[in-house]
């Protein structure tokens, strides 16, 4: 009898279980050891490669990180942690414009996500278009991430001229 999408996808997160305890650890290697041992017996585990990108982002392999997420997005495109880690990871490599392309997807797959407006918002910045990065940065705001996010996303925006209400600083 052929397996369910739901087995599958349960199978799928069962597998990884004890590499995203490793991450959470911050046990990047072994976590990698783990990921790469699970991936060799099941090429089309979507959630062991994007936590495979998480651990290589974190010790800042991004282009194998975008390898990885990449393959993430394509065995689920429907999964919007990998799509925008995607995002994040291309803008991080300079490649803006498939970073905004990537984390618009997103957006259009769920729309108002915090994090999908996020990444958004910084591939916008990243690319100079300021009146567009404010109005994604600042729906992430009102979605209420944490405190840290907010702070850095506050200091983005007052970098790209605006104040804390969203209104253009004035310089002289």
């Amino acid at each position: 009898m052929a397996e369910t999408r739901d087995e599958r996808d349960r199978r799928h997160w069962e597998a990884i279980e004890e590499a995203g305890e490793l991450l959470l650890e911050h046990r990047f290697e072994q976590a990698l050891i783990e990921l790469r041992r699970i991936l060799s017996e099941d090429p089309n585990n979507p959630y062991a490669f994007n936590l495979l990108g998480n651990a290589l982002w974190e010790i800042g392999e991004l282009e194998p990180a975008r390898d990885a997420f990449r393959a993430a997005v394509l065995l689920a495109p429907n999964f919007l942690g990998a799509r925008v880690g995607l995002s994040n990871c291309l803008r991080q490599l300079g490649a803006l414009e498939e970073a905004e392309r990537q984390a618009r997807v997103a957006l259009e797959r769920f729309p108002k996500d915090g994090d999908a407006m996020h990444a958004l918002g910084l591939a916008l910045a990243a690319r100079g278009k300021r009146g567009e990065a404010r109005l994604q940065l600042e729906g992430f705001l009102d979605a209420h991430p944490e405190v840290e996010a907010q702070s850095e996303v506050r200091q983005i925006l007052e970098m790209l001229g605006f104040g804390q209400e969203g209104e253009p600083l004035e310089f002289e």
